[in-house]
């Protein structure tokens, strides 16, 4: 049986806040919403341009408090060629980002930006 990873799901306190965030500093698309009017949620799926994985963002309705992020999460990863530049960019956006950092050993080849939600998202070279 082969598997395949379809989307990873985060649910975000403040929609348009996190589109911003997703479109604007990573660089994905929308790629399909629905709306649960009834239901009191919004669904919105956002891919890069391969379109192999989605980040579905939730929105429930007119959430009391913000959500609190498990400790057993960590964070996503997404590759980008100039590190360097995207970090500027990232700081420069007004979000929260970390020195550049590398393994044990090895050359700095990442950082962490954190989303609206406080989710971590790992940025790191790609060759």
């Amino acid at each position: 049986m082969n598997y395949k990873i379809l989307h990873t799901c985060i649910r975000v306190m403040d929609l348009e806040r996190s589109l911003k965030f997703y479109k604007e500093a990573l660089g994905l698309a929308e790629t399909r919403r629905k709306d649960f009017p009834e239901d009191e949620f919004t669904l919105v799926f956002l891919s890069d341009e391969s379109g192999k994985h989605e980040i579905e963002l939730t929105y429930n309705y007119n959430p009391e408090k913000p959500y609190v992020i498990g400790d057993g999460f960590s964070h996503m990863a997404f590759g980008v060629e100039d590190l360097e530049a995207s970090r500027e960019k990232h700081k420069e956006m007004g979000y929260e980002v970390t020195e550049l950092m590398g393994l044990p050993g090895e050359k700095p080849r990442y950082y962490f930006v954190t989303d609206p939600d406080g989710y971590d998202v790992e940025i790191i070279r790609t060759k």
